[in-house]
């Protein structure tokens, strides 16, 4: 039997949970369509996760982090809303900068200098008040939905 999904897309990222309370999450213009997700992206061939991880947030939010523990692995199907024919593995580590990011936090969704493709902004979201219709991706969701449970 056929199947339409032919590849794998693995994505990983970081969850730096501030203070047990809060966790970081990254609002995004990729494609013309504003996104929450959490800090991370792609793993690249010859990459492992751990550097991956360390690599996105490097380029993402210019600080070094230590990786606490493995938080999550997706345990289902999800097509790729990038990439046709592509199905998302994601890695999700526990994280913890290795000094304060020197970015700033923004207060509000979207809170960009500018409205463009490629613009990035970062907000803690309080454990207690995530949901998982915050974040656009299904895997993400999934996430915040644990998280929640951690409140």
């Amino acid at each position: 039997m056929s199947h339409p999904l032919h590849k794998f897309n693995v994505r990983v990222y970081g969850l730096w949970l501030r203070d047990q309370r809060e966790v970081l999450v990254s609002d995004e213009i990729v494609w013309g369509r504003k996104i929450t997700k959490f800090p991370g992206g792609g793993l690249v061939f010859g990459e492992g996760p751990a550097d991956a991880v360390q690599r996105e947030w490097r380029e993402e939010l210019d600080v070094s982090i230590n990786i606490l523990r493995q938080f999550y692995f997706t345990d289902f199907c999800v097509p790729s809303f990038m990439q046709d024919g592509s199905q998302v593995l994601s890695l999700y580590f526990e994280v913890e900068p290795t000094e304060p990011p020197p970015v700033t936090f923004a207060r509000k969704p979207f809170d960009f200098a500018e409205e463009q493709e490629g613009a990035e902004s970062f907000r803690f979201i309080p454990l207690d008040q995530i949901q998982p219709d915050q974040f656009t991706f299904p895997i993400d969701q999934h996430v915040a939905r644990m998280l929640r449970t951690k409140a």
